[in-house]
């Protein structure tokens, strides 16, 4: 199961909205500032509690294909 965060700065993303990814994803883009999301069963439930945080959360196009809106 993967562990998520969502990525507290959305000016960084395409879209201009916050981004859901995988931990190891994250510091592969080095995204200083987020909020860890815990381990989730999939993309689609992280981005789901994400949005707790921030409602216009969006899974990543790379590590999170299947919740990406666009």
């Amino acid at each position: 199961m993967p562990y998520y965060c969502v990525n507290k700065n959305q000016t960084l993303n395409p879209g201009l909205h916050h981004e859901v990814h995988t931990h190891e994803h994250a510091n592969t883009l080095k995204i200083r500032e987020s909020i860890d999301l815990g381990w989730h069963a999939s993309e689609t439930d992280a981005v789901r509690y994400a949005k707790v945080y921030y409602s216009d959360a969006d899974g990543c196009a790379v590590c999170c294909p299947k919740a990406h809106r666009g």
